[in-house]
């Protein structure tokens, strides 16, 4: 089973309410060597900035023909930290 993690910022503290992602879409691969453990890691993951903005981290199963970006906006570590912690962390 691939997963994949998709970035979206749902809160955001702009003068205009959105984020200059809000058209491109934020996708990396998932992978844990395990694949009967996977399952455990679907879900989103919210962290809140504590500035107003916050990002959402959507772990799911990857369609089979699903394109993946490889972009995600440098926020790679909040995959490691999913991968480590299951929450998003610091």
């Amino acid at each position: 089973m691939r997963l994949i993690a998709e970035l979206t910022m749902p809160n955001n503290n702009s003068w205009n309410g959105r984020w200059s992602g809000d058209k491109d879409k934020f996708t990396k691969v998932f992978t844990k060597t395990d694949s009967k453990k996977n399952r455990e890691f679907i879900g989103n993951y919210y962290y809140n900035f504590g500035d107003g903005w916050g990002a959402n981290v959507e772990i799911r199963e990857a369609l089979p023909r699903e394109k993946v970006t490889n972009k995600f906006c440098g926020y790679n570590w909040m995959i490691t930290s999913i991968k480590v912690h299951k929450d998003i962390r610091i």
